[in-house]
C-alpha cells in the first residue's frame, strides 16, 4: 500500500531533529521536512496553508479555534516552552524598578497576541496584579518595518493599542525612549548597546524558578497542527504523528544524559540536564495535555482576559480527540 505524503514545517530542535532527519518516520507516511524558523512557519501556514504538519502559535491557534476557523487541528506536542521574565526590556531612566511601576508605561510588544506576551501579561496579573488595561500597548516590528499581526484582532475599548508607525520599528522606540519598556521573545539589538536599556528582572533565571517552584507551570509557547482536512480523511494520523513526536522527544532525553561523548556543544550539558531534572521532573518537556492543564488552564484564560478571545478556549478543544488518551500496556 502507498503511503501517504505530508510537509512538515517546524523549527529543527533536538527534540524533533529525530523526524527532521528521518532518524523516527510517521507510520504510514512519507514526509518532506522544511526547516524553518517559527516566525515563517506561521505566517505560511496561517495565511496559506501550505504544509500538512507544521508548528504553530499556541495564542493564534486558540483564537482561530474560538472563532472556528482554525485550519489545523492540534496534537499535545510542545515544540516550544520558555519561561518569559527574561523577555521584558525597560528603559533605566522612566521610574521602573519593580513590575508594578509598569502601569501607564507605554509598552512595545511585536504583536498583542503573540503567545509570549499573553504569558508575560497574565505573569504580571497574577504575580503583580498588573492588568493588560493598565498599559499602553504599541506595537509594530522589532527590527524589520511593517510588521502585521497573523490573526485580526477585535480587542475591547479599555486596551489602549496602537501601531508605531509602519516604517519604524520598535528596538528604534526603545532605543530613542519613545516607549517605556517592550516584551519581546528576541533581545532587541539596543539591549547591550545602549546602556538605559536593561531587563525588568536582571536575575532572570532566579526569578523564573522561583516561579515554577511556586506554580509548578513551564509556559507553553508553540505547539503542532495538522491540516484539518487531512486528520477528517486519515484520522489514524493524529495519533500517528504524536507517536513520532514522542519518540523523537525520547530519544533527545537519552542523548543529553550521555555523557561518554556529548551531543551538545557545552562543557557540562548533562549536569545541566540533571539539574532541570531535579528541579522540574523527570520528563519536566512534557507532552500532553493532562501534564499541561495547568499551562494550558492558564493561557487560555489569559487570552480571554486580556481580550483576544471572546471566549474562554477549553483545553480539549485545541486537539484532536484521539491524541487525549493513547493505549496503555
Amino acid at each position: 500500500m502507498a503511503k501517504l505524503i505530508i510537509s512538515i514545517a517546524g523549527v529543527d530542535y533536538d527534540r524533533t531533529r529525530a523526524i527532521f532527519d528521518g532518524t523516527i518516520g510517521i507510520e504510514g507516511c512519507e514526509t518532506i521536512c522544511c526547516a524553518m524558523s517559527p516566525e515563517e512557519a506561521f505566517h505560511r501556514a496561517f495565511r496559506y496553508q501550505e504544509f500538512d504538519v507544521t508548528e504553530l502559535s499556541l495564542s493564534n491557534t486558540m483564537n482561530l479555534v474560538a472563532k472556528g476557523a482554525c485550519p489545523y487541528v492540534g496534537i499535545p506536542v510542545f515544540p516550544s516552552r520558555l519561561f518569559r521574565h527574561s523577555s521584558i526590556y525597560i528603559r533605566t531612566d522612566r521610574g521602573i524598578d519593580r513590575p508594578q511601576d509598569l502601569r501607564g508605561k507605554v509598552v512595545g510588544v511585536p504583536e498583542y497576541q503573540m503567545t509570549a506576551a499573553v504569558w508575560i501579561r497574565g505573569i504580571l496579573q497574577d504575580e503583580y496584579g498588573v492588568r493588560a488595561a493598565e498599559v499602553k500597548w504599541r506595537n509594530g516590528g522589532l527590527e524589520q518595518p511593517g510588521r502585521e499581526p497573523r490573526v485580526p484582532l477585535n480587542l475591547p475599548a479599555e486596551i489602549d493599542l496602537q501601531p508605531i508607525p509602519a516604517d519604524e520599528t520598535l528596538s528604534e522606540h526603545l532605543d530613542s525612549g519613545r516607549i517605556d519598556a517592550l516584551m519581546s521573545a528576541l533581545a532587541p539589538s539596543c539591549f547591550g548597546r545602549n546602556l538605559k536599556v536593561q531587563r525588568l528582572f536582571p536575575d532572570y533565571r532566579a526569578a523564573e524558578e522561583d516561579y515554577f517552584r511556586r506554580t509548578r507551570m513551564f509556559p507553553i509557547m508553540h505547539l503542532v497542527g495538522i491540516r484539518r482536512s487531512l486528520v477528517e480523511r486519515h484520522p489514524w494520523l493524529a495519533v500517528n504523528t504524536y507517536v513520532a513526536y514522542l519518540r523523537a522527544k525520547e530519544l533527545c532525553y537519552r542523548h543529553m544524559e550521555t555523557i561518554g561523548h556529548l551531543f551538545t556543544t557545552l562543557p557540562w550539558p548533562v549536569e545541566e540536564f540533571q539539574r532541570a531534572r531535579a528541579l522540574m521532573g523527570e520528563d519536566f518537556w512534557s507532552y500532553g495535555v493532562e501534564p499541561n492543564r495547568g499551562e494550558l488552564a492558564a493561557v487560555t484564560r489569559y487570552a480571554h482576559e486580556q481580550g483576544i478571545n471572546e471566549r474562554e478556549v477549553a483545553p480539549e478543544e485545541l486537539f484532536a480527540p484521539s491524541t487525549l488518551s493513547l493505549a496503555k500496556v
